[in-house]
């Protein structure tokens, strides 16, 4: 793997190493430690926006996936640590591999645009304060899996987040932050 790691790079690590018939959360994790919180917090948040999401459970699952992970980096860990009851949780292999190879020519598009930008927001306090803001999306995603793909919102928000925290890129997670307050206002008047 190169310095920089790109989304599609990401899809097609995991594919790649991990050779039992489920991929599970743990071996997202194992997978991507040395890379630190970014492709952790994007693959639970992709599988939560993309059809694999309108399973029941899925999305309550990647949030609390994405809320622990996140708490972890608020505390000022390095590397993410999982408890064996979600570590063993996961989607079969196959899936993966399939959804994997219909979104390759999105996540090429996808690659082209991340690069080093706004670098200020990516020091330690911004990204913890970042963290604070995963754990209220990841756990706002399992009120949300009442309305179908209404989860999708706040899991696009933490991938715009993750592919700024993997690939150092301010201006992804500023855009991430609009996602977030956009579906709040929708939320708030929707309700109102």
């Amino acid at each position: 793997m190169s310095d920089k790691l790109n989304l599609t790079d990401i899809l097609e690590t995991l594919d790649e190493r991990v050779e039992d018939d489920t991929i599970t959360l743990g071996d997202i994790v194992e997978t991507f430690d040395s890379r630190g919180f970014g492709p952790v917090f994007l693959l639970p948040a992709l599988i939560a926006a993309l059809p694999t999401g309108g399973v029941p459970g899925v999305p309550s699952l990647c949030g609390i996936f994405i809320a622990l992970m996140a708490i972890q980096l608020v505390l000022g860990r390095r590397s993410p640590w999982l408890p064996r009851m979600l570590s063993e949780r996961g989607i079969s292999h196959d899936r993966w591999h399939r959804v994997t190879e219909r979104i390759k020519p999105w996540t090429r598009r996808v690659d082209k645009l991340l690069k080093p930008r706004l670098e200020w927001l990516m020091g330690e306090v911004a990204q913890r304060l970042l963290a604070l803001l995963l754990v209220v999306l990841g756990l706002g995603m399992i009120p949300l899996e009442l309305l179908p793909f209404a989860a999708a919102i706040p899991a696009l928000a933490i991938v715009s987040m993750a592919l700024g925290l993997t690939a150092g890129d301010g201006l992804l997670m500023l855009i991430g932050l609009l996602v977030t307050l956009s579906g709040a206002a929708g939320l708030a008047f929707g309700v109102l």
